[in-house]
């Protein structure tokens, strides 16, 4: 040490410097009150933030196959590509919000949860045109939820926390602020995403489908997107509108053919949000049970209700006619009933043609509304999305997946049920046995040839 600096510790600062010392050693030893407080220093809102969220955090590896354009589901014209994204936790059952550009093409969907354990997950849902998807894993135990937040009062300048798999890294956090709101950003010629949050928090690849926390450790968006050659530029869905989103690839009707007849929406701030009855159709079940356009629905089964998400999270997987408790408020009085979802009819096979379907394809079918397969951006009129394909039936051995669209067989399209039973009533039907067929899969067509079985 120079001369000079030596020079300066004396008299009272050489006392000062040596009373700093003494300091920093009951620091070092956790002697006193000083270390205490300077662990609780340490427990920032960051810190707490991230904590609260994390085990509610997965990681999502895989590879997809990239086939050459116009490639059959037998050509051997492939590549492997490797994948990494994120994904939350919003049911502890185990049902897991992503991107869908994430697990799009995957076959192998490996999630990893906060814990190290290693799990195969399966793509339930999933909406192209928005990026969303959602993939279910079995746990033995619930999983950890992620707590949700709202993206309808976010402020610019606001702190943020993004956590994610960044470039593998898995659980990587960054912080930083918003920086703006309503972006619309225009990824590839496929792709367009309206109404982003825009941060400076470093959001790399991997970390799409990750959370966009608040200060308070809730998802307040998705994060989706980097802008190429940016610097401190990323991306989010907000919330509010991926999770009215998941809540329609959820529905009950969709994922187990069963109605509920429930339809409202989210009013009030956060903190004070209640979801309101906004329309009921005398003959559907809510209807049965009397519920009033204005009910507040308070609950359903326990599960305290907000949102519409929660509305088909708790009847998801319900038995139809089986009895649900639900409570709702009307005119600030509680009242309570049994509601007792039932079986859909209007739309689905009839009986015959569903077990033909299931026994000759190893498919089971269901009409696609119309404005969902617009949202494909397909050339096609429209289909009709597989809903399970049997194991050990000709769908299968082509590499046919539910979630699926059939939009063609041979030279026949199938927009309609009625397009299907013509098909298989026909009685030169073995002279096109393997038929060809055309299926959409996110953003690709694929085509095979299918064995049908005996009629």
């Amino acid at each position: 040490m120079p001369e000079h600096y030596l020079c300066l510790l004396t008299g009272s600062r050489r006392a000062f410097a040596f009373a700093m010392a003494a300091t920093s050693l009951a620091i070092v030893a956790g002697g006193g009150t000083t270390g205490a407080k300077a662990s609780e220093l340490r427990q920032t809102p960051i810190v707490k933030a991230v904590n609260g969220a994390a085990p509610s955090v997965v990681n999502i590896h895989g590879r997809k196959t990239v086939r050459a354009e116009n490639a059959s589901f037998g050509n051997e014209s492939l590549r492997q590509v490797n994948g990494m994204g994120t994904g939350i936790v919003i049911d502890e059952r185990g049902y897991i919000v992503t991107n869908y550009h994430v697990v799009e093409g995957v076959s192998n969907i490996q999630v990893t949860l906060h814990d190290e354990r290693a799990v195969i997950a399966r793509l339930v849902a999933h909406d192209p045109k928005t990026d969303l998807a959602v993939i279910k894993i079995d746990s033995k135990e619930p999983l950890p939820v992620i707590r949700l937040g709202t993206s309808c009062d976010l402020m610019r300048g606001e702190p943020v926390i993004a956590v994610g798999n960044a470039y593998g890294y898995e659980h990587t956090v960054t912080e930083g602020i918003i920086s703006a709101l309503h972006r619309s950003v225009q990824v590839s010629d496929e792709q367009k995403y309206n109404d982003l949050i825009q941060t400076n928090a470093s959001i790399n690849p991997g970390n799409s489908g990750g959370p966009l926390l608040n200060i308070d450790g809730e998802v307040i968006g998705i994060n989706v997107a980097v802008r190429v050659g940016a610097q401190g530029i990323g991306f989010a869905i907000p919330i509010d509108e991926a999770l009215d989103v998941v809540a329609r690839l959820l529905s009950t009707e969709k994922m187990d053919q069963t109605s509920h007849g429930i339809v409202g929406r989210t009013v009030g701030q956060h903190g004070d949000r209640t979801f309101v009855v906004t329309s009921v159709s005398p003959e559907s079940p809510a209807g049965l049970v009397e519920l009033q356009t204005g009910d507040t629905i308070v609950s359903i089964d326990g599960r305290r209700i907000e949102r519409a998400l929660d509305v088909e999270l708790a009847l998801l997987g319900r038995k139809a006619d089986e009895k649900v408790a639900i409570e709702v408020l009307r005119d600030g009085q509680p009242v309570q009933a049994d509601l007792a979802i039932v079986r859909t009819t209007r739309g689905s096979l009839k009986p015959a043609l569903a077990d033909r379907t299931w026994t000759t394809l190893g498919l089971r079918l269901a009409p696609m509304d119309e404005t969902v397969f617009k949202e494909l951006g397909t050339r096609y009129r429209g289909g009709l999305q597989v809903l399970a394909v049997r194991p050990d039936g000709p769908a299968a051995a082509q590499g046919i997946r539910r979630g699926d669209v059939l939009v063609g067989m041979h030279v026949w399209e199938t927009v309609s049920l009625e397009n299907m039973s013509y098909i298989l009533d026909r009685e030169d039907l073995a002279k096109f046995d393997p038929m060809i067929f055309y299926i959409v899969r996110g953003s690709d067509t694929l085509y095979g040839h299918l064995r049908v079985a005996g009629r």
